[in-house]
């Protein structure tokens, strides 16, 4: 076991929505605390919010961000923190993490991005510039980006479950389905992948399925997000970027966490973390995502034996509490075990 270790986490915790039950910053912070270790939380973007006398982000980040700069670099000091994990870089400048290091020289600095793309972000690739470590939910070029910016160790770290919350239950019949997708059928600022677009598209017009927080459907907050995934038969688990080694969203290990049978638009290295008819089943293209789809909601033994697989080995194999601790093993030896480990 390793020696309770003391650690500084900066993320957008939206503390003040129902959403933040949802978020990966909150699986991983509760990782870490049931490994034993101390966490202290610092919500960003709910400080500098606060900071600023008019509710608006954009007006926040010019007026108030200093003050909450201030607030962050002195809490860290008075922590003496083993490690600052920036569990979210946006909003944060290089110039605010160096003020960081100033006052924490000892500690470890970790950084996580978690969207594909990150050529495309180069403030953050700057950011990423002052980490000891970058993780991200993805390897290939996406984790090489920040590689070849000279971070001394990027790694993949997948998106983590929580068993506690995630989970197969009871569920109201609003939320039953035979297929469902969760989010945007495309990204505003990033390019549309065609074969996530057009399977939302056909989901969203089925009767017999539900789409949510894409084509004029609300997304689901709080617990309902994972009621509208333990509701449905099927559950689609597809990219914004389908071709980048390991690249996967939360929804790869959400739907088969909470009990549903995924299919997962199939990428490389994911047969490292999902075996396929296994613990869920992949498919190429669109068309072949319908018949597979057809073929499970007619054969409810086979489907039901890959879901009952697919929850244990998403609660066995990421639930947060072990991924916190492989993360602390990398932290500490440069290193994890695990078949999905890959570090540059």
């Amino acid at each position: 076991m390793q020696r309770p270790k003391r650690i500084f986490v900066i993320a957008d915790f939206k503390d003040e929505k129902p959403w933040s039950v949802f978020i990966e910053e909150r699986r991983l912070a509760k990782g870490l605390i049931r490994g034993g270790h101390d966490v202290q939380r610092f919500s960003y973007r709910n400080v500098m919010m606060q900071c600023s006398p008019i509710a608006s982000k954009r007006i926040a980040r010019r007026i108030a961000k200093k003050r909450a700069d201030e607030l962050l670099v002195k809490q860290v000091g008075k922590y003496y923190p083993h490690l600052v994990f920036i569990l979210s870089m946006k909003y944060l400048d290089a110039e605010t993490v160096a003020a960081m290091r100033n006052v924490a020289a000892d500690a470890v600095f970790l950084g996580r991005d978690g969207d594909p793309f990150p050529e495309e972000n180069i403030a953050r690739v700057e950011i990423g510039k002052q980490m000891d470590i970058v993780i991200m939910p993805s390897a290939g070029r996406f984790l090489k980006t920040y590689k070849d910016a000279g971070v001394p160790c990027c790694a993949f770290i997948p998106f983590t479950s929580d068993p506690d919350i995630q989970y197969r239950c009871q569920v109201d019949n609003k939320w039953k389905t035979d297929i469902t997708f969760s989010g945007t059928a495309e990204h505003s600022r990033l390019r549309r992948d065609e074969d996530r677009y057009n399977l939302a598209k056909r989901l969203s017009q089925l009767p017999n399925a539900k789409v949510y927080a894409c084509f004029g459907e609300p997304k689901t907050e709080g617990l309902d997000s994972f009621y509208s995934i333990t509701g449905a038969k099927i559950g689609l688990s597809i990219n914004i970027a389908n071709d980048v080694r390991l690249y996967h969203s939360d929804r790869f290990i959400n739907i088969p966490a909470c009990g549903t049978f995924c299919l997962a638009k199939r990428t490389s290295g994911y047969e490292l973390m999902f075996e396929d008819g296994v613990h869920l089943k992949y498919f190429d293209t669109v068309d072949e995502f319908f018949d597979l789809a057809d073929w499970y909601l007619k054969h409810d033994n086979e489907r039901e034996k890959i879901a009952i697989a697919g929850m244990k080995r998403a609660h066995d194999e990421f639930n947060c509490q072990r991924v916190g601790g492989l993360l602390l093993d990398l932290i500490e030896t440069g290193a994890y075990d695990a078949p999905w480990a890959e570090i540059l």
